[in-house]
C-alpha cells in the first residue's frame, strides 16, 4: 500500500498527524512482540514538550558517598564572624556576557524503545518517529541530533523515520554531518522524507559508523530497516506492516 501524506487533504480531513504519530509506535511495539527473541521487550513512549530524562538508577549506583552522610551537615557563617573568624564581604559578580529572553528547545518524541531485559532493562535501540516541531527550527533540529548522537555513543541502534512533508530538512544527513560525513546514497539535496537505521560497531582497532538509508515517497511502500539487538542480531523493522496497521486503525484508507 502507498504512504500517505499525512500532513495534507484528504488525510488531515480524516484524522490528524499528531493521532497517527501518537498510535503508529505503539503497533511498532505490537509488531515487535511478534520478532524480538527472549529477554527482549520493547515499549512506546510519546512526550510532548520539555524535560530532562535522568538515569537515577545509574546516578545512585555511580556517585560517591558523601562525607555528611549520616551525620549533621556543617553550618556555614557568610561572614564567617561567629567563629571569631575575619569578616569578608559577600563577593558580587560581574554582569552577564549574555542576558536574552529564551525558551529551552521543546522536545517532541514519539519513539519506540527496545530494552535487554536480561541486562536489567539495557536500552539497546530506538526507533525516532521524527515531528514537524523536531524540523522546524535550528535549536529543535540541533535538540534532535544530539539526541541520536548520544543514543549511538551509547552503543543504542537509531532508527528515523521522517514522514514529515511540511518541513524541508533532512534530520539523517543532519546527523551525519554533525559526525563529520555524508551519505552519497542521498545526492546533493538530501530528501524531506526518508528513513534510516544508524548504528556505532567496534570492528577491530576501528569505531565505524553503519548507516542504512531509504528515500521515501508519497504513493510507495515503506522500506523495511535493520533494527540492531547487539553488534550481531538484528530483527527487521518491517515499517510498511506497522503502517498499514496503524492507518487501519485509524480509518485512514
Amino acid at each position: 500500500m502507498p504512504l500517505r501524506d499525512h500532513f495534507r487533504p484528504p488525510v488531515v480531513n480524516i484524522t490528524s498527524w499528531e493521532g497517527f504519530h501518537g498510535g503508529w509506535p505503539m503497533v511498532i511495539v505490537q509488531q515487535l512482540r511478534k520478532q524480538l527473541p527472549a529477554g527482549y521487550v520493547a515499549e512506546p513512549r510519546v512526550h510532548l514538550g520539555s524535560y530532562v530524562e535522568i538515569d537515577v538508577g545509574s546516578f545512585e549506583e555511580d556517585r560517591s558517598p558523601s562525607p555528611f552522610e549520616g551525620s549533621e551537615p556543617p553550618s556555614f557563617s557568610a561572614t564567617g564572624e561567629e567563629n571569631g573568624g575575619v569578616a569578608t564581604a559577600v563577593w558580587a559578580p560581574p554582569q552577564p556576557s549574555v542576558c536574552v529572553e529564551t525558551n529551552l528547545p521543546d522536545q517532541y518524541e514519539y519513539e519506540v524503545r527496545i530494552y535487554d531485559a536480561k541486562r536489567g532493562r539495557h536500552l539497546v535501540a530506538a526507533v525516532e518517529i521524527v515531528s514537524p516541531a523536531n524540523k522546524d527550527r535550528p535549536e529543535n533540529r540541533n535538540v534532535f541530533v544530539a539526541k541520536c548522537v548520544e543514543l549511538l555513543r551509547k552503543g543504542v541502534a537509531v532508527s528515523i523515520v521522517d514522514l514529515v512533508t511540511v518541513r524541508h530538512f533532512n534530520l539523517y544527513s543532519e546527523l551525519l554531518a554533525f559526525i563529520g560525513h555524508s551519505d552519497p546514497t542521498l545526492g546533493t539535496e538530501p530528501p524531506n522524507i526518508y528513513a534510516a537505521s544508524c548504528r556505532w560497531v567496534e570492528k577491530g582497532k576501528r569505531n565505524l559508523l553503519q548507516a542504512w538509508s531509504h528515500t521515501l515517497a508519497i504513493g510507495q511502500p515503506l522500506p523495511t530497516l535493520p533494527l540492531w539487538l547487539s553488534d550481531d542480531l538484528a530483527v527487521p523493522l518491517d515499517l510498511e506492516q506497522s503502517y498499514e496497521q496503524a492507518c487501519h486503525d485509524l480509518w485512514i484508507a
